[in-house]
């Protein structure tokens, strides 16, 4: 019996059921700083039903060119593999748990 737990790729993390809100950030960025609490704040209010990831541009610069990040950060919600979301700069927790329960309600009804 193996004890292994396979890594996920970015790929499959974000094509799975569960929705997953993915930061791009940099650490020289002072307003990506400023989104750690408010993410930690989000993934306490939102527990399992929202994996969080974090992508470092600086090494990572393929991924923030193949979704088009221009500014940072840059907040992308995935859900199934499809882009529900995207935005650039801080967003308050109350917000982005009321934009990320529209936009997963929307789909949900497609």
């Amino acid at each position: 019996m193996s004890t292994d737990t396979k890594q996920q790729t970015f790929s499959e993390i974000i094509k799975g059921e569960t929705p997953v809100l993915v930061d791009f950030y940099a650490d020289w960025c002072a307003p990506c700083k400023m989104m750690v609490p408010i993410l930690q704040e989000l993934k306490s209010k939102m527990g399992d039903s929202l994996n969080i990831l974090k992508i470092d541009t600086d090494r990572n610069p393929d991924a923030a060119i193949k979704y088009q990040v221009r500014g940072i950060p840059t907040l992308i919600l995935f859900k199934e593999g499809n882009i529900l979301w995207q935005q650039a700069g801080v967003v308050r927790t109350s917000q982005l748990e009321a934009i990320i329960n529209q936009k997963l309600s929307e789909y949900e009804s497609v």
